[in-house]
């Protein structure tokens, strides 16, 4: 990943911020609980932006058009969409919500065994994502299949 100009906080931070921000909007609204909004996430666009990031996935379900038709059929409801993101209060309330529910998916479980089972699961994602596939059958963009490439550089 090369950074083009100055901009604050990283890249990947700003990223993983936007969408914790519409993440606590869902459970300030009640639309979801932590454990639903953790759910979504790594099922939904976790899955998929292990593998490739958001611009490929959209490419690809724009089928044999691409990224332009997938834009020319969904630019403007998804431009709607983001008019409908929440702004959340992260305030002591919302804390508390965010809180109470992460202890409860977290069920006693330690830090030092979750963060554990995380870096045992990213290593086998990154184990999975070193081999290939087969020739040609998947083209992973340089950046997601060679984490080690990542750099502010």
């Amino acid at each position: 990943m090369h950074i083009r100009k100055e901009i604050g906080g990283h890249v990947a931070n700003r990223l993983q911020t936007a969408l914790y921000r519409e993440v606590a909007y869902l459970i300030e609204q009640d639309v979801v609980s932590v454990a639903d909004a953790d759910a979504a996430v790594c099922m939904g666009p976790g899955l998929r932006w292990a593998l490739m990031g958001p611009n490929l996935i959209y490419h690809l379900g724009g089928g044999p058009g691409g990224i332009h038709h997938f834009l020319e059929q969904f630019a403007g409801p998804i431009a709607a969409g983001w008019a409908d993101l929440g702004s959340p209060d992260l305030g002591p309330e919302l804390q508390k919500k965010i809180v109470d529910g992460v202890l409860e998916e977290v069920d006693g479980r330690s830090i030092e065994a979750l963060s554990q089972e995380r870096d045992t699961l990213i290593l086998g994602l990154l184990e999975l994502l070193s081999h290939e596939v087969g020739p040609n059958l998947l083209q992973r963009p340089e950046r997601c299949s060679n984490p080690a490439k990542f750099s502010n550089d």
